[in-house]
């Protein structure tokens, strides 16, 4: 495992340092959808990581979000977002991350998360505890929804589809301390872990939005579910995070929201 997570830093870092040179500059962007969007510093960062990856373990699969992978059938499988963010950073905004799990057969085993901008690397490696830049972290203390700062998201069909998170957030901002809405999934789940938020939710994610930021909120001491308190998994449609301790409070919210939903 030491040389999984040497590695996972050590790329994280170089592909964050790249795209903390590159946030200023022009960007080239293609749109997926009429409010998704990548930039060609998405698909340069992938391959910066995927390519150390076919050089260093050439037998693992991989699962990012730019490009496809053909399976190799390996127990090992790389989850990777390499930038995390993409509409903030197209736009110059400095909030943005890189993320990078390592998946072995069903579980996930290790958890990269780096914030280039303020050089902060979330490390967490399975029933090890998840780090701060070396600090060990855990989750917050909060035990009320009432003084609670919570974090959340909204889909990119969010003008096509009535499931668009508007009536969950409505209900949890009557409820909540304050709700950050920043753009990344996988620096909100980071956040979590470290006690900066004390939950996070979202609809619509993908595995490589979220693999590497559960494992890091579990190993912190926090919470993974979906909605209804069952287990999270990759495919989960929903996600709820939190430290623990407000857990049934916000599903209890959300449950209240889902209810009005058409």
């Amino acid at each position: 495992m030491k040389d999984f997570r040497e590695f996972a830093t050590e790329i994280a870092r170089e592909t964050g340092t790249f795209l903390r040179r590159k946030l200023n500059s022009a960007h080239t962007i293609v749109y997926k959808g009429e409010i998704n969007l990548v930039t060609e510093a998405d698909k340069i960062a992938e391959e910066m990581i995927t390519s150390k990856i076919n050089h260093l373990f050439p037998d693992h699969d991989i699962l990012a979000e730019e490009f496809s992978y053909a399976s190799r059938g390996s127990d090992f499988r790389w989850i990777i977002d390499p930038l995390d963010g993409t509409t903030n950073y197209a736009h110059g905004y400095p909030v943005f991350c890189v993320s990078i799990a390592l998946q072995k057969l069903d579980e996930i085993i290790l958890g990269v998360i780096y914030n280039p901008m303020l050089k902060e690397m979330f490390v967490a490696e399975k029933g090890e505890g998840a780090f701060l830049n070396g600090r060990e972290i855990h989750v917050s203390n909060t035990i009320r929804i009432a003084q609670s700062f919570i974090a959340t998201g909204f889909p990119y069909d969010i003008r096509e589809d009535s499931q668009n998170n508007l009536d969950y957030f409505n209900e949890m901002i009557m409820k909540a301390r304050a709700i950050r809405r920043a753009g990344s999934a996988a620096l909100d789940l980071a956040y979590v872990a470290g006690g900066r938020f004390d939950g996070f939710w979202e609809l619509k994610l993908k595995p490589w939005d979220t693999a590497a930021g559960w494992l890091i909120v579990e190993e912190a001491g926090g919470v993974v579910t979906d909605f209804s308190g069952k287990d999270y998994f990759l495919e989960s449609p929903v996600i709820l995070a939190s430290n623990g301790r407000i857990h049934k409070e916000m599903m209890d919210v959300l449950k209240r929201a889902a209810s009005s939903i058409p």
